[in-house]
C-alpha cells in the first residue's frame, strides 16, 4: 500500500460470528485512491459496501488487514487518536443530510472546523465562502427546516469538503433527492472534490453516477473488480 495514497487498504477482512457459523462480508479487500481521483463502488445490497466504508472511515475494526488514512495506519492508533484524524483527513456525505436542526447553513458547515480547534470566527467565514460556491450564499443563516431537499444536500457537501480533507466518503449521496436534484448536486460535488484536490470515494447504485467518476470498482463475493465507466 503506496504511502502516497489519500486513502487505502490491504488485505482487509470482515466477518462475523452468526448462528455458530463464520460470515466473511469482505474477503481480501485491496485499494488505493490517489488525492483528486474519484471513485465508486457499486454492488447489490448486503455485498458490503457499507461495511467497506464504515472499515475505511476508522468506524469498525477489520477481522484482518490494514487501512491507511493520509498516510497513517488506522490500527496502531488509539481510539481518540483515530477520530481526531478522521475530523481532519475525511468528511462525509450520506443519504441523508444530517444536519442540526436547531443550526444554521453556516453553522452546520462550520462545526467539523471547530471541532478540530478553530476558532468560531474563522471557522463561519470559511463556511460561509463554500456554501457561497454551491449557490448557498444567501441562505447561510436559514436552519435546515427553511431549505428545500437539494439545498441540504448542498449543505452536507460543503460540510464535507470545508476542512480540505484528504478524502470524502459519499453513500448514496443523491439516494433521497429527486433525479434532477440529485445529478445537480452530485455534480457539485464532483466539481468541489477536484478544486480541492480531494479524493471521493461513492458508494452508489446509480450507475448513472458511478459513470461520472475516474474509475469504477464493483463489490462483489467480498472482493473489489474493476469495472469500467462504460460497463457502469
Amino acid at each position: 500500500m503506496s504511502d502516497s495514497s489519500a486513502i487505502g487498504c490491504q488485505g482487509l477482512v470482515r466477518q462475523f460470528e452468526e448462528g455458530g457459523q463464520t460470515l466473511r462480508i469482505l474477503d481480501g479487500v485491496e485499494l488505493q485512491v490517489q488525492a483528486g481521483e474519484s471513485l465508486a463502488i457499486i454492488g447489490q445490497s448486503g455485498s458490503g459496501k457499507s461495511t467497506l466504508l464504515h472499515l475505511l472511515a476508522g468506524l469498525d475494526r477489520p477481522s484482518q488487514g490494514e487501512v491507511q488514512l493520509a498516510g497513517t495506519p488506522l490500527s496502531g492508533l488509539s481510539d481518540r487518536a483515530r477520530t481526531a484524524l478522521r475530523n481532519k483527513a475525511l468528511g462525509f456525505v450520506y443519504q441523508f443530510h444530517h444536519l442540526l436542526p436547531e443550526f444554521s447553513a453556516a453553522e452546520n458547515v462550520a462545526m467539523p472546523l471547530a471541532l478540530r480547534g478553530e476558532s468560531w470566527s474563522s471557522a463561519l467565514e470559511q463556511a460561509s465562502q463554500v456554501l457561497g460556491t454551491v449557490g448557498l450564499g444567501e441562505r447561510l443563516n436559514h436552519r435546515p427546516a427553511q431549505l428545500s431537499g437539494g439545498e441540504r444536500q448542498r449543505v452536507a457537501v460543503a460540510r464535507a469538503l470545508v476542512g480540505k480533507p484528504a478524502c470524502v466518503l459519499a453513500d448514496e449521496p443523491t439516494g433521497n433527492l429527486d433525479q434532477d436534484t440529485g445529478r445537480q448536486v452530485f455534480a457539485e460535488l464532483l466539481r468541489l472534490q477536484k478544486e480541492h484536490g480531494t479524493a471521493l470515494i461513492l458508494v452508489t447504485h446509480d450507475r448513472a453516477l458511478a459513470a461520472q467518476t475516474d474509475r469504477c470498482l464493483e463489490l462483489r463475493a467480498g472482493r473489489l473488480q474493476a469495472l469500467s465507466p462504460a460497463a457502469a
